[in-house]
């Protein structure tokens, strides 16, 4: 049997981030297992699906890395199909039009509630022989009343549920469109799912759709029901905690294989281990292993995360996603050093990428504002003379490298008998703005002579006007 997953959100906003794990989960279990991974948008609420929230999935599922095999399918391209598994299970016996209207049903509930009952649907119209004149029915799917369902799940174990808990679900609109629990069970059926991983809030649906599969004579396919993931105060990851799209963590400044690592281990684990490769995820992993109960999200895991992977990664895999956070920046990486050699400088010293791009705009542009603090102490009238003689020696570099430019600065301090750090932290201010960079002379070398000989003369300028100024 070859192993079928699929990942199937609902254009109804961005990928967030409980639904990524889910797509990592199912695509890790296809991967492992030699299978195949699809992906379906759902989109039969059209009031609510929008393009742009496909354009996001699509976005995020592509910035991750988890590529399908298949698709993507839209539930919206398959309405005709759907009919013809309505008018079967109508034909059958299985379905039935059902003309009650909302008050009458919203009477039925509150009679229900009265009498402490569990509100549902009573089933009056189940053998209704004459349609009711100027009324558009729904159409419902006659659930069995007797027995009980046994949703077999990879995570929770079986799972029971009476056949008496389950009233008739509608499974057409009075417009005659579809609704969720149709199209799922038609989509799993002609796509040949063998594994359904999805969230817990899905559970209670199982055994609905275990019951129009039996309906339709096919074989139902096997559960993995996810536990949900809770933030940092133990509450169900809402907007309220923060970032939680996929995409925003990409604006935050975290690598994709960084969320992927974090996010298998939320609900699973191999031993005490805690960074994964991708190869060692699909190696590893598997649904059986899955944690029962809910997972909490840190994001100062995260962060340490980000911080290994920006640190051990190839500086030619870092310099790839930090163009796009240059490029939110205003800033063309092409007019300065090559960005991979930015990398190799700052990937020490980074937590995320958005880090790494605002201490790295010095390269690409000028200097116009100095941190207060550091220039307050760093750029005063004492300073002048070291920065001139400074600016005086490099300029007569005949080459521009970091061993000659840092000799001529320990020269200097022992020339002015000071540290090398008096010498060291008015030239950083000056190139930088602040007073935290790479070593200085890798700085330099890498910024271009041009370019750090015009700021060494401008902090001089600044410094100079300033005077002036305080008279």
């Amino acid at each position: 049997m070859t192993i079928r997953t699929r990942f199937a959100p609902s254009p109804t906003g961005y990928l967030h981030v409980g639904g990524a794990r889910t797509a990592l989960f199912s695509w890790l279990y296809a991967r492992k297992h030699g299978g195949q991974f699809i992906l379906r948008i759902e989109d039969t609420d059209l009031e609510r699906s929008t393009a742009e929230s496909v354009n996001a999935i699509l976005e995020g599922m592509t910035w991750l890395g988890l590529e399908y095999d298949e698709g993507p399918f839209y539930q919206t391209q398959r309405f005709d199909r759907y009919k013809e598994i309505i008018a079967q299970l109508l034909e059958q016996g299985d379905a039935y039009y059902c003309y009650c209207s909302k008050d009458e049903l919203e009477e039925l509930r509150e009679q229900q509630r009265a009498n402490k009952e569990k509100p549902r649907y009573d089933g009056r119209c189940r053998h209704l022989q004459t349609p009711k004149q100027g009324v558009k029915p729904v159409i419902r799917f006659k659930n069995p009343t007797a027995g009980s369902v046994i949703v077999k799940d990879e995570v929770r174990g079986n799972v029971e549920f009476q056949n008496s808990e389950l009233d008739d679900l509608v499974i057409a609109r009075p417009d005659g469109t579809p609704t969720y629990n149709l199209t799922v069970v038609v989509d799993d059926l002609d796509m040949g799912l063998t594994h359904v991983i999805r969230g817990d809030d899905h559970l209670n649906n199982s055994p609905r759709q275990i019951n129009i599969f039996k309906a339709l004579g096919a074989d139902v396919p096997i559960f993995a029901h996810l536990p949900m993931i809770l933030g940092d105060d133990g509450a169900r990851l809402s907007k309220r905690h923060g970032a939680v799209s996929v995409m925003s963590y990409r604006d935050d400044g975290f690598l994709p294989e960084a969320l992927l690592n974090y996010l298998v281990r939320l609900g699973w684990s191999h031993g005490d281990q805690e960074i994964f490769s991708i190869d060692e995820m699909v190696s590893l992993f598997d649904i059986t292993d899955v944690n029962k109960s809910a997972s909490s999200f840190n994001t100062d895991k995260l962060l340490w995360l980000n911080q290994h992977y920006i640190k051990t990664s190839s500086p030619e895999h870092i310099a790839h996603h930090l163009s796009w956070h240059m490029g939110a920046l205003n800033i063309d990486p092409s007019q300065g050093p090559e960005l991979v050699e930015v990398v190799k400088l700052q990937q020490e010293r980074a937590k995320t990428l958005v880090e790494m791009a605002a201490n790295s705009r010095y390269f690409y542009k000028d200097v116009t504002d100095y941190n207060e603090k550091a220039a307050k102490k760093n750029l005063t009238i004492a300073s002048v003379e070291i920065l001139e003689d400074m600016l005086q020696r490099l300029a007569a570099l005949p080459e521009w490298k970091a061993e000659a430019i840092h000799t001529h600065i320990k020269e200097c301090s022992v020339a002015r008998e000071v540290g090398m750090g008096k010498v060291a932290q008015p030239i950083r201010v000056a190139i930088t703005g602040n007073t935290i960079s790479p070593p200085l002379d890798l700085t330099l070398e890498l910024l271009g002579s041009e370019r750090a000989l015009s700021s060494i003369k401008s902090a001089i300028a600044w410094i100079k006007d300033r005077a002036a100024d305080l008279g």
